[in-house]
């Protein structure tokens, strides 16, 4: 039996840069031997935007009810939504945000029953997309209510991993959505994630602290001493690698990032801002759902939409991220099935926290 995962894309914003960045990397007939590509959105968009795109190879979709009918060796489109849309972009339109709802609740329909492995989407307009029947701040959140789960947003590529305690909170709110259940929920959701979706079987989490200098001793907040330290301690006695916290200009400035194979950010854009002016074409990964789903780190980018310059990199990374974590998690299953099996070839390897060396949290 064949190996290829069915992988679901959607559209997007179907005046974003969504279906440019699709359309490239599908024109390499090499992505069909690696997976069985299922976008779901317009054919009118596709052929569209496939118009301006005149340096790549055309890509000839394969027209399916749903991905349960995907052909392998093909590219394969779930036609959702209005089959007659207004294309305009670069321009915001509700128009825009209506077939970019319709692709996501048609794949995530598949995706639940489980006819695609895994979801890599195209960005939204968090604003576009709303409506009487799409009320979310984003992806994340509709997943999170569609899977049942509670998300965490983690940021990746070679170079790092960025995981979030509060998402897309207000920079005002911040502060008062922090609590020390929230982060050790936060710790262990990191951990874990390392461990089934990376394979990194004891990971060293660093977490960052929320005010400027760590707080000073209190001088700055007193966020840091009351919430987050006795969050990493708890932690630690859960026999989990977390260290910290650190104050976040010096962490990235100085490398320290670097002997961490994750990094737990207060909110939003203390954890994004260095992610993604140090790492380029990263993914954004959202763990601790029953399902995978990757995107690319980036958003609609309307200045140059319909442009065909768009860099499709980052979309490329998020499905190859699609694909590695779907298989890891299945390794790490079936590793995990009877680990007496393991005992012998592991003997000696596994060491409790409580017997590691005195070691100060905040470095």
């Amino acid at each position: 039996m064949s190996n290829r995962l069915r992988i679901g894309i959607t559209q997007g914003d179907t005046n974003g840069v969504g279906w440019e960045i699709i359309l490239k990397i599908l024109s390499d007939s090499r992505i069909a031997e690696l997976c069985t590509p299922v976008v779901y959105g317009s054919a009118n968009a596709a052929a569209y935007y496939a118009k301006g795109l005149t340096d790549v190879e055309p890509v000839k979709f394969n027209i399916v009810a749903s991905a349960d009918y995907a052909t392998e060796g093909r590219m394969n489109l779930v036609e959702c939504g209005a089959k007659e849309l207004a294309i305009t972009p670069g321009k915001p339109s509700k128009v825009g945000g209506e077939a970019a709802a319709a692709a996501l609740r048609k794949a995530i329909e598949d995706l639940k029953a489980g006819s695609i492995a895994a979801l890599v989407t195209a960005p939204i307009d968090k604003e576009m997309i709303q409506s009487d029947d799409f009320n979310y701040t984003g992806h994340t959140e509709f997943l999170a209510k569609e899977l049942d789960g509670e998300p965490l947003m983690i940021m990746t590529s070679e170079l790092m991993r960025v995981g979030l305690v509060t998402i897309h909170v207000p920079v005002a709110n911040v502060a008062e959505a922090l609590s020390k259940e929230l982060i050790v929920e936060r710790i262990a959701q990191i951990n874990t994630s390392m461990r089934e979706d990376f394979g990194i079987v004891r990971p060293r989490i660093a977490v960052l602290a929320l005010n400027p200098h760590a707080g000073d001793g209190g001088l700055l907040g007193a966020e840091e001493n009351e919430i987050i330290k006795p969050a990493i301690t708890e932690a630690f006695e859960n026999e989990i690698l977390a260290f910290g916290p650190f104050a976040a200009d010096g962490f990235f400035a100085s490398g320290q990032f670097k002997n961490y194979d994750a990094i737990l950010a207060m909110y939003h854009d203390q954890g994004l801002a260095p992610f993604k002016t140090l790492t380029p074409n990263g993914v954004n990964f959202t763990a601790s759902l029953s399902k995978v789903r990757t995107s690319p780190d980036h958003g609609v980018a309307y200045d140059i939409a319909g442009k065909g310059i768009a860099d499709e990199q980052s979309m490329r990374n998020a499905l190859y991220e699609a694909i590695d974590i779907v298989r890891r998690r299945r390794e790490w299953s079936e590793w995990n099935k009877n680990p007496l099996q393991h005992f012998e070839r592991d003997k000696g390897r596994d060491v409790s926290v409580k017997d590691l060396p005195e070691t100060e949290h905040n470095d």
